[in-house]
């Protein structure tokens, strides 16, 4: 318990540390993560009764739902003027985002099926070297050195946090590096659109509904959608659903307007360390000193790849 606690300890204090030096909305994104990060636990246990497209459905539903009255009184008298010129790139995007949101949550959601919260909440935080690169193929960007070198060190934790002899464990893990890119090309779409449009609550209502949307026409067919089920699993619905598919999403997409992408998702990335703290306390999972390792070469890489650009920058 003792070496569960100074692990806790460790990982917070460096972490915020970090988090001071990158960003003024330090305080709003920490929220984020924070809600977010603990949103594991709720996704973990909210599928007791209810299946992981059935439990996305519901949860996005009732974050739809959270948003809506926001839009209604800070941005529905803002649609003519923001949307005048190009509303079809404005549901494009939007609905790229939706799409990036609905496949990231919904392979992370399946794979805790498999894997434990620490796992999926470490190999999410893949994104963050995989948004550098994708912007680099696709978008043309120079791409820092540095990116290459967290890339290896994010390899060698997978490795050490992965356990290779349970294919059960492989199978979840590997569905959460593969959701990595979608969260990736999320972070992408929502600092494109945010920089062309002022309406944070509409692209965080729209988004959400088409998680919901997306995840119900699946689960329809592969699930049962039993009502007695679902109000079983409603603390955890409504905690996924209202703190963290509905407004830390939108403090999301509102942190993005002063922020760029690459940046953005080392913030982003505390959820990992909030997820696995919370795992320990709430679901007992605690790591062995291989995960541990494996955790702590993930976090380096993930450093790596942000502060380096961001040091030489300060330099010039």
């Amino acid at each position: 318990m003792i070496l569960k606690k100074t692990w806790a300890k460790i990982l917070l204090i460096s972490w915020l540390y970090n988090l001071k030096c990158l960003s003024p909305f330090r305080y709003l994104v920490l929220y984020y993560v924070l809600l977010y990060g603990t949103t594991f636990i709720a996704q973990d246990t909210g599928m007791d009764n209810i299946g992981p497209f059935t439990f996305n459905a519901v949860r996005f539903f009732v974050g739809f739902l959270a948003i809506t009255p926001l839009v209604i009184i800070f941005e529905l008298k803002n649609f003519k003027s923001e949307l005048k010129l190009d509303k079809k790139t404005f549901v494009i995007y939007a609905f790229l985002i939706g799409l990036s949101l609905f496949l990231g949550s919904a392979l992370q959601q399946v794979a805790l099926l498999y894997t434990d919260v620490a796992n999926a909440a470490f190999f999410t935080i893949f994104y963050v070297p995989m948004v550098p690169i994708i912007i680099y193929l696709f978008g043309k960007k120079s791409i820092h050195w540095s990116v290459w070198p967290s890339v290896f060190l994010c390899l060698i934790g997978g490795y050490l946090l992965t356990n290779f002899y349970d294919a059960t464990v492989r199978l979840g893990d590997t569905l959460v590096i593969l959701g990595a890119l979608f969260w990736s090309t999320h972070i992408i779409f929502t600092g494109i659109i945010i920089s062309k449009y002022n309406l944070p609550f509409t692209i965080g209502l729209i988004q959400t509904l088409v998680v919901a949307f997306l995840s119900f026409l699946i689960g329809i067919f592969y699930e049962e959608f039993i009502w007695s089920n679902i109000l079983m699993e409603i603390y955890s619905i409504l905690y996924a659903g209202i703190l963290s598919g509905g407004f830390a999403f939108v403090l999301q997409i509102y942190a993005q307007k002063n922020i760029t992408p690459a940046p953005a998702a080392i913030i982003f990335s505390l959820e990992g360390v909030f997820a696995t703290v919370a795992a320990w306390f709430i679901l007992n999972q605690v790591l062995d000193i291989n995960n541990i390792l494996g955790c702590f070469f993930i976090l380096c890489g993930v450093l790596l790849s942000q502060l380096l650009p961001l040091i030489k920058r300060t330099k010039i």
